[in-house]
């Protein structure tokens, strides 16, 4: 009787838990078992890994193989098992040294040829071996890079298993020449990809040789002065944004301009949002780390589990969380179902989402900067004169409350994007500031926000509690007097409050002050309610 384990990881969003792969082989007619909840593609791999065995030169025992997946109670899925249960194999057959294999962390799809292909979700699935205590990993050869983000943990990389042998028996280590010619698309690749994900979603196309100014600057939009200094409050603070405008006067524009005024993700920040493009299968080939915030802006059609995330069997990362630490953009906001819009609200509070299936509970990280775009009515035209807006009223009406209050109660600023004028189009007014002169002035702000927040659990302006901001850092006396008069007229609500307060801290922040002004306020109590305070948004942002 033989008897070896190898160990691997289950994933669960981008949680994952060790699973320990027993391979126990005794007398009696050949046959291979797999028990320990594993999945149609799990299930699988009793054929992939026979033949990857047969063809890397080792001899498939001819005995009772059983094979469990411990613990048996998590359900397992992929194919990214098949390389533990080979090894285990051997390690039962005494092929490898079973000694040496037991505290082995091993990762990879196999191909019926021995090769090892990579899998998604290999950044998550090492760090949790590391917080489990683990410190040895193997991994696919295209995927060690990413692996190695990892702190202390050991990597090693390999193309086939007829490689990993040699490594486990000290013998030499064969070389494995490319099947396919130089220029061609390596075939092996496609495991990193999710089939229907869409490459490069959520991301913002960043890439080895790119610099910023080879992106859309925010100097390119024309006029909308308001709008532009609305977006950096956004940037400065992470506040969410609402813009509501006639049809082609620059919204998407300025949308898609904001990932570029947020700073460099720190590294912690990149860890995390690359897990969740590596579980979701959209993290491009040779770029193991994202150093950019993510931009996500789906189609007005998404569903509630494409924005929220869901599927069958393991949820997947949805919207919220491909934009987790980056900006989400809902063009055409009024056009989404009210359910998806909704279903927003509570991630936008938290941070977070808890996806419950009859498969497992995941909890998915959802930190994300959210930008709305709406035309006024169904037509676009109900705010602009002389262009002959023929919607209803009650048209109107039904149109505007798609976006409900709950929802919109959670949006920082809103801003009425005018349309633009013959002279900002045809640049007689000048060009606007750079994306890098105002990226600048945020990276400023929120440093001084990040000291001022040092030794707490926040880094940002919208993340402190409001119950810390009423009583740790106040306001100059007297600068709440006109917030708390529509705080009494019912033109704010409780969280309404809160966030003025909020944004009237960003807005010091990009002054330089201390703390809020009465003149901060007024420029924060603006941006949230539309309505004018006697200060302009352009003198609240300036020193």
């Amino acid at each position: 009787m033989g008897f070896a384990r190898a160990c691997s990881v289950a994933l669960a969003g981008v949680d994952g838990v060790v699973v320990e792969v027993q391979a126990d082989l005794e007398p009696g007619v050949a046959a291979f078992t797999l028990v320990g909840l594993p999945d149609k593609t799990l299930v699988e791999s009793r054929d992939r890994v026979r033949a990857a065995v047969v063809n890397s030169g080792a001899a498939w025992p001819q005995k009772k193989l059983t094979v469990g997946l411990s613990p048996a109670s998590v359900p397992k899925s992929g194919a990214g098992f098949d390389l533990a249960v080979a090894v285990a194999v051997l390690g039962a057959a005494e092929v490898v040294d079973p000694g040496a294999i037991a505290d082995l962390v091993l990762i990879g799809e196999l191909g019926l040829d021995g090769r090892v292909r990579p899998v998604r979700g290999i950044l998550p699935a090492v760090l949790a071996a590391a917080e489990a205590g683990y410190r040895h990993v193997v991994v696919p050869q295209q995927c060690a890079a990413e692996a190695a983000l990892v702190p202390d943990v050991t990597v090693l990389g390999v193309r086939s298993l007829r490689q990993l042998i040699a490594v486990l028996t000290d013998g030499v280590v064969p070389e494995e020449d490319p099947p396919d010619p130089p220029g061609r698309p390596d075939p092996i690749l496609a495991g990193l990809v999710l089939p229907g994900a869409g490459l490069g979603t959520g991301l913002s196309q960043g890439g080895p040789g790119r610099r910023d100014s080879d992106f859309p600057d925010l100097a390119d939009v024309a006029g909308q002065h308001h709008a532009r200094r609305a977006l950096e409050v956004a940037a400065a603070g992470n506040h969410h944004l609402f813009l509501n405008g006639p049809p082609g006067a620059g919204k998407t524009m300025l949308a898609e301009r904001l990932p570029w005024l947020l700073p460099p993700l720190t590294r912690q920040e990149s860890v995390e949002v690359t897990a969740v493009h590596s579980v979701a299968g959209i993290l491009p080939p040779g770029e193991p780390l994202v150093a950019r915030a993510p931009y996500c802006a789906p189609h007005h059609s998404a569903t509630m589990q494409s924005l929220v995330g869901g599927g069958n069997g393991i949820p997947r990362p949805g919207a919220v969380s491909l934009a987790h630490r980056g900006v989400l953009f809902l063009d055409e906001a009024a056009e989404f179902h009210s359910r998806a819009l909704d279903a927003l609200r509570q991630p936008l509070e938290s941070g977070h989402v808890v996806i419950a299936r009859a498969a497992g509970v995941v909890r998915l990280p959802a930190r994300f900067l959210m930008v709305l775009a709406a035309n006024p009515c169904p037509c676009g035209r109900h705010t602009l004169l002389g262009t002959g807006c023929e919607c209803p009223p009650s048209v109107i009406r039904r149109y505007q409350a798609r976006l409900s209050g709950p929802l919109l109660d959670r949006v920082d600023l809103r801003v009425e994007v005018e349309p633009v004028t013959p002279s900002d189009l045809l640049g007689q007014g000048g060009r606007g500031e750079s994306t890098a002169v105002v990226a600048d002035r945020v990276r400023e702000a929120r440093d001084r926000a990040a000291v001022r927040l040092a030794d707490t659990p926040w880094r940002l302006n919208s993340e402190v509690p409001g119950q810390e901001l009423r009583t740790r850092w106040q306001a100059a006396p007297g600068a709440l007097a006109q917030a708390e008069r529509d705080l009494e007229r019912g033109l704010l609500t409780a969280r309404g409050l809160d966030r003025v307060l909020r944004v009237a801290w960003t807005v010091a922040d990009l002054r330089g002050r201390d703390r809020p002004e009465a003149l901060d306020v007024a420029v924060a109590l603006e941006l949230r309610t539309g309505i004018a305070r006697g200060a302009t948004l352009a003198a609240g942002a300036r020193s």
